[in-house]
């Protein structure tokens, strides 16, 4: 082969090469220029407040879930107990055109019309922990209360003698969960012999109530075998009231939420039970769901809910009763210390 032909050779591989990088690099080109990016979903959330221990817990796991794991983007609101204030936070979400809305409602009542109007202008509506009523959300997730209330009456008639008397401590009525909750007890009492001889509801949660209310009771009456109260917070209010007059573990107290303070006086023997929800699991299961609706996607359910003018989709998950011999699993999912729990006992 001649050097002409040698050169010539060289040249049209050259050529080819150049021409072939070439194409390679459009198209690669063209496949950056064609990939459209992934949507990120807009979440608003909008607590009661964050007095009451468990609401902290939701958030993280909430945000955890949907910002970290699901790659949503998470706006928390507080409204500190107040429905207009609440009601306004629905106004600014509507505002942001968030693509889902996720509620614990002050007034279960009060913000149905602010509720509708975000639904209106196409925001998906999540009520969370209690029920929004009139509103048709696109869904009710929340723990199972009436079975918190028959948990509680199941471990009141095991601590009391059949004749009991009791009070009922409840929370303020303008939260459906409540009407569930004490439906559930009244239930759970059917057929034996134990008397409601009182019953108070703390306005706001506040519960201070529990103490105002206990402490006159005492004042005016000395038979009193039990008191159910409302949530955990009450409970040690009411717990308070009882060991001014030395009652405290004589007189049969239960409560709900697990708070860590409850737990502790469970094993110290000043309140007999508390009603255990695995606030995490539904927050991270509200947040999966939340970002499914958010993308327009069918969300998995197989029982309804009545708020009032709708049957609305609704998921209710399993409470669990915590007494001194189960304890463990609280340990064990990790919701408190074992440290913690048993700091005042040897």
């Amino acid at each position: 082969m001649n050097q002409l032909k040698r050169v010539s050779i060289v040249v049209l591989t050259c050529i080819c090469f150049i021409t072939l990088t070439s194409c390679n690099r459009d198209k690669t080109k063209d496949v950056e220029i064609d990939k459209k990016p992934t949507k990120q979903i807009q979440i608003g959330v909008i607590f009661d407040s964050f007095i009451i221990e468990r609401w902290q817990r939701d958030r993280d796991a909430f945000v955890s879930k949907a910002k970290n794991e699901l790659n949503a983007n998470v706006n928390i609101q507080n409204a500190n107990g107040d429905v207009k204030e609440q009601v306004r936070l629905i106004n600014y979400f509507i505002d942001k055109k968030v693509d889902v809305l996720v509620i614990v409602p002050i007034d279960c009542e009060a913000i149905s019309d602010a509720v509708k109007k975000a639904k209106d202008s196409g925001i998906k509506i999540i009520s969370y922990d209690r029920l929004i009523k009139n509103a048709d959300v696109d869904l009710y997730i929340t723990f199972d209360n009436d079975k918190v209330g028959q948990l509680m009456a199941d471990s009141m008639k095991k601590a009391m003698p059949e004749n009991a008397n009791i009070i009922m401590m409840c929370g303020p009525k303008v939260d459906n969960n409540v009407g569930l909750v004490t439906k559930g007890f009244q239930a759970g009492l059917k057929g034996t012999n134990i008397k409601v001889a009182a019953t108070k509801h703390a306005s706001g949660w506040l519960a201070e109530t529990g103490y105002d209310y206990v402490s006159n009771y005492l004042s005016h009456h000395k038979n009193v075998d039990g008191i159910m109260c409302g949530n955990d917070g009450i409970a040690g209010q009411v717990i308070h009231a009882l060991s001014e007059r030395r009652l405290a573990g004589k007189v049969c107290v239960v409560g709900q939420d697990a708070d860590l303070d409850a737990c502790q006086r469970i094993v110290e023997g000043t309140q007999t039970m508390t009603v255990y929800k695995p606030v995490a699991k539904l927050a991270q299961l509200a947040a999966s769901y939340a970002v499914q609706l958010g993308k327009g996607e069918k969300i998995p359910y197989s029982k309804t809910f009545l708020d009032g003018t709708n049957e609305v989709p609704y998921i209710g998950l399993e409470p669990i009763a915590i007494t001194k011999k189960n304890m463990n699993i609280i340990i064990e999912d990790g919701f408190h210390l074992k440290d913690d729990i048993y700091l005042n006992v040897k």
